[in-house]
């Protein structure tokens, strides 16, 4: 996995005396710098204001947003409408399966509803990515969120795009930092 941004990030200023390290290890420090950064400033919104803006997508939401930049999956676009179109399709799912409003699935053992939820929800969003031209893998564990009822409420759906909306703009301005022509909007497809 070749990640040029990264090796031309060490090799200026503070980061030149690590350029002899070896080029998984600059990409394991890049990530974390950057992972940890971005999910610190989400979770102290979150502690701050009771709400919803770190769940277990984001990681590997992160993750691509770092380390894969510039993949078609990495863009602003794919991150924003795959996230989107998995909440939309979670929360059908709970919808169409009498299951919103009521609580999570770790409260209780998974009934037949939520797993047909769960399936449902999942099926739909791969289905609604392909067709909108969409590739963000992350997206389909936020709709498992949803769909097993993990985060449903309205309002924190709304928070959940918030938080994936924050976290692009955040690796916009780190990627851009580093050097990496991180797209606006649209990658190149």
């Amino acid at each position: 996995m070749k990640t040029q941004h990264i090796d031309r990030l060490f090799e200026r200023g503070v980061l030149r005396p690590l350029q002899s390290l070896p080029e998984r290890v600059r990409q394991g420090i890049y990530v974390f710098a950057n992972g940890f950064i971005s999910l610190a400033i989400l979770a102290a919104l979150a502690a701050a204001t009771g709400s919803p803006l770190v769940f277990p997508s984001l990681g590997p939401t992160a993750y691509v947003l770092y380390l894969f930049p510039l993949a078609p999956g990495s863009s602003p676009r794919d991150c924003l409408a795959g996230h989107a179109i998995g909440i939309l399709c979670g929360y059908a799912a709970l919808f169409l399966t009498g299951l919103a409003g009521l609580p999570d699935s770790s409260a209780h053992a998974i009934s037949w509803h939520r797993v047909v939820a769960a399936a449902l929800s999942l099926s739909a969003t791969a289905a609604g990515m392909v067709f909108a031209r969409v590739n963000h893998a992350p997206a389909c564990a936020t709709t498992l969120i949803v769909s097993l009822g993990i985060i449903s409420r309205p309002v924190d759906l709304l928070l959940i795009e918030l938080a994936v909306l924050l976290l692009v703009i955040q690796a916009g301005v780190l990627n851009r930092l580093a050097g990496v022509p991180y797209p606006v909007w649209s990658g190149r497809r």
